[in-house]
């Protein structure tokens, strides 16, 4: 008996927590802090599986300054009329990493869907990801290996 009401308490608390998980909030740059590294030579490029196919984008971009996350260069590049691919190319190894999804049905208002800054690991993905019915806009981190669902916001005025 006493274990069954321990273990509902647990649940209740746990639950508790879990909800106050999904009153998010947009996150801002400033909490995801990066020291911004001056550009050496490029290694070689190690491309992921889905940016192999974009190997001449990410090399054009691979030349630009860090614009990202402190020591990564984010290359875009079109993928269609109204779409944009990413990855982030680390200064240091050459490792490139894709976003996991295409951005698309970004707002009439919006010019960039994605946003980002050099001294900053967070990237604001406006739009709709993988061309899905969902809007609205994500908030990422960037750890060096992935990109991190850290927000979801619906979309302005909703």
């Amino acid at each position: 008996m006493r274990q069954a009401f321990l273990y509902t308490a647990a649940l209740g608390i746990l639950l508790s927590f879990s909800g106050a998980a999904h009153a998010q909030h947009a996150p801002a740059f400033e909490d995801c802090p990066a020291t911004v590294q001056a550009k050496h030579t490029l290694p070689h490029l190690i491309f992921d599986a889905r940016s192999r196919a974009y190997r001449s984008a990410i090399a054009d971009a691979a030349r630009g300054p860090v614009n990202f996350a402190g020591r990564y260069i984010l290359a875009e590049w079109g993928c269609g009329a109204g779409c944009v691919m990413a990855a982030a190319i680390d200064i240091h190894s050459g490792r490139v990493t894709s976003l996991p999804f295409t951005v698309s049905d970004w707002p009439l208002d919006v010019s960039e869907p994605l946003s980002y800054r050099a001294d900053s690991c967070l990237i604001s993905v406006q739009g709709s990801r993988n061309e899905s019915r969902e809007h609205g806009t994500f908030w990422y981190a960037f750890d060096g290996k992935a990109f991190k669902l850290q927000a979801t916001l619906p979309p302005r005025g909703h």
